[in-house]
C-alpha cells in the first residue's frame, strides 16, 4: 500500500490546493493530508479549524485522511510509514525552493520520495496568502475557495 503526506500549512485551503489532493488520491492508496503548526507564523485559521475545513471539503474522499503534525517532516513520514511526500508547484518561481526541500528530506530520510504535481493552470497563481489578501475585503473568493472555506473567510473578516 502506497501512503503518501501532502503537508502545508493551507491557511486556508485553496482550489490549489484540493487540485493537488484531489489527483494525488487517484496514485496513492492513503493520501495524508497534513496541517503544519508553525509556531513562527501567526496563521488566521487555528489548526484544529483548518483541519475541519479541510475533512468537511474532502468528505467523500475515502482515501484522504486530514491530520496534522509539528516538528520535522521526515519525522512525521517516518512515524506515518509513509512512502511518498507530495509537493504542488505552481510555477518555475516554486521550484527552486521545492528541489532545496526534497533534497534535504531525501538526505534525511532516503526511504521516502518526493512527488512534484503541477497545479492546473487555473490555480498557478492562486496562494492562500493572496485569498487572505483579498478576503479580508469582503472581495468575492467563490473561485479561489470551496464553499465552507469561503464561508469561514467570510465569517473570520466579518463579513456575513
Amino acid at each position: 500500500m502506497t501512503v503518501a503526506v501532502y503537508p502545508g500549512s493551507f491557511d486556508p485551503l485553496t482550489y490549489g490546493h484540493l487540485d493537488i489532493i484531489q489527483r494525488s488520491s487517484k496514485v496513492v492508496d492513503h493520501l495524508i493530508v497534513a496541517v503544519l503548526h508553525n509556531a513562527q507564523k501567526q496563521p488566521l485559521f487555528s489548526v484544529d479549524e483548518r483541519k475541519a475545513l479541510i475533512s468537511e471539503v474532502v468528505a467523500d474522499m475515502k482515501n484522504v485522511e486530514v491530520d496534522s503534525f509539528d516538528g520535522l517532516l521526515v519525522d512525521y513520514v517516518r512515524k506515518r510509514n509513509a512512502d511518498v511526500i507530495v509537493r504542488g508547484l505552481r510555477a518555475i518561481t516554486d521550484f527552486e525552493y521545492e528541489l532545496q526541500l526534497a533534497s534535504i528530506n531525501r538526505k534525511m530520510n532516503p526511504d521516502a520520495e518526493t512527488l512534484f504535481m503541477m497545479t492546473n493552470n487555473q490555480y498557478s497563481f492562486l496562494s492562500s496568502k493572496m485569498v487572505k489578501e483579498v478576503a479580508k475585503y469582503g472581495a468575492d473568493v467563490s473561485d479561489l475557495v470551496p464553499p465552507p472555506v469561503e464561508a469561514a473567510l467570510r465569517n473570520k473578516f466579518g463579513f456575513q
